[in-house]
């Protein structure tokens, strides 16, 4: 089983792209995030005619996300995370699919730190590992995949110097996401590379990518029995080549299921 975690940065926009990249891919089951468009916006009937199916969380103009599962519809688990009923950002879905479950989230970016959003980054992480507490212990495979707008290590960030005030890099955002890893989860793609410059994503500006100027802040999180039948990890970085694309290329793994 091939799961991919794709931010698509505007899902009607970057339309032709996810749509191209799923042909050339044909992954099993893949996480959105950033759609940028409300419920009755998501362009499901274009993901059906290629033959997925689809559950999706979307907000207007911000955040939203979403499961895709090739050849058949992902059976809805949950809706955003616990812990804030108040909470009214569309970034966290859930669903079984095929014996695996999975998780889809977007993390909130966090900037300009010090101040409110940072403070509801850091909020929101902790919620997503209280839950993910429970999620560990679970028989069954599970991925928790998606943008998670933190580069753990120096290793994961192109001159992490340039990035210390930085709430993608910030000490207390990189301690929760080890904090979550103590729990039992496995970051697949450091366990396939643990020694190469990988990156998920560059900026628009500055060549970022034909420098190779990169962030890696797209993660697919394994608990142990998903993590006992991974067998590739990859970034297809070629797709932030493309016209018109996301700022973000698609990460995948392969379960041996």
């Amino acid at each position: 089983m091939r799961i991919a975690t794709y931010n698509v940065n505007g899902v009607n926009g970057r339309l032709p792209v996810l749509l191209r990249w799923l042909a050339e891919s044909a992954p099993d089951v893949v996480c959105l995030q950033e759609l940028k468009a409300p419920d009755e916006k998501f362009p499901e009937a274009a993901i059906r005619d290629l033959g997925y199916g689809a559950i999706w969380h979307g907000q207007k103009s911000w955040n939203g996300v979403a499961i895709l599962a090739r050849g058949c519809d992902p059976v809805e688990t949950r809706r955003g995370l616990p812990g804030d009923p108040d909470d009214s950002h569309s970034r966290y879905i859930e669903a079984a699919i095929g014996g695996v479950l999975v998780g889809g989230l977007y993390l909130p970016n966090g900037n300009p730190r010090p101040g409110p959003k940072f403070d509801y980054k850091l909020r929101w992480f902790d919620r997503l590992i209280e839950h993910a507490a429970i999620l560990i212990r679970m028989d069954a495979p599970v991925v928790i995949a998606g943008d998670y707008n933190v580069m753990p290590t120096d290793r994961d960030v192109y001159k992490p110097e340039r990035w210390l005030d930085d709430a993608l890099f910030a000490p207390e955002v990189r301690a929760a996401f080890f904090r979550m890893l103590d729990q039992g989860w496995t970051d697949a793609l450091r366990t396939m590379h643990p020694d190469e410059t990988i990156y998920t994503f560059w900026d628009y500006f500055r060549n970022a990518y034909s420098r190779n100027a990169g962030l890696r802040i797209d993660h697919l999180l394994l608990n142990a029995p998903a993590a006992k039948k991974l067998r590739a990890a990859e970034v297809d970085a070629h797709v932030r080549g493309w016209e018109k694309t996301s700022d973000h290329a698609p990460v995948w793994i392969e379960l041996d299921l």
